[in-house]
């Protein structure tokens, strides 16, 4: 079962990252965490066709052609001097998206995400897609509640305009 939250949760989740779940719901069975134990790449491997078909750049391997590094800091001459690597990116519509497998809740992999996504330049949205479950742990629930709480004390600002996770 495919579930998600937009955050922040007093605005609507835009058209495109609704589409982003359209894709997670199409490819549903393929990456269920209930009943497979697929490594992200592998969960980013099964849905890289629907992502493309919504204009997604897609990392497909880990081989340098492949990497898709998004802009931090520039240096001389402009050029990008600190970047860092995205799973997927929609270019247009400012969109980045991680897939996140084992590592997501018990590493804090998450929390590197969030903050990666806010560093990369002309990134307004994050999608996170974690696992429903790893270990008898509901990681969704656990992601979920920590961005309902990041959002809700409206202590730290981020510089994204949403964070759209979903759980698989």
């Amino acid at each position: 079962m495919i579930q998600f939250q937009y955050f922040p949760r007093s605005e609507p989740s835009t058209r495109k990252l609704l589409d982003v779940v359209s894709v997670f719901q199409q490819y549903a069975n393929a990456i269920n965490s209930h009943t497979n134990s697929l490594k992200s790449n592998e969960v980013l491997l099964t849905i890289v066709d629907g992502l493309e078909d919504i204009g997604f750049k897609v990392e497909k391997t880990k081989l340098a052609e492949d990497k898709i590094p998004v802009p931090v800091l520039f240096g001389y001459n402009n050029q990008p001097s600190k970047s860092f690597l995205a799973d997927a990116i929609h270019f247009n519509e400012r969109i980045v998206i991680e897939v996140e497998a084992g590592r997501a809740v018990v590493n804090n992999q998450f929390l590197k995400d969030i903050f990666q996504a806010s560093m990369m330049v002309d990134i307004e949205y994050l999608v996170l897609a974690v696992r429903n479950t790893y270990r008898g742990s509901d990681d969704f629930q656990k992601v979920y509640h920590f961005l309902d709480t990041l959002y809700t004390s409206q202590r730290i600002k981020l510089p994204l305009k949403g964070i759209l996770v979903i759980g698989y």
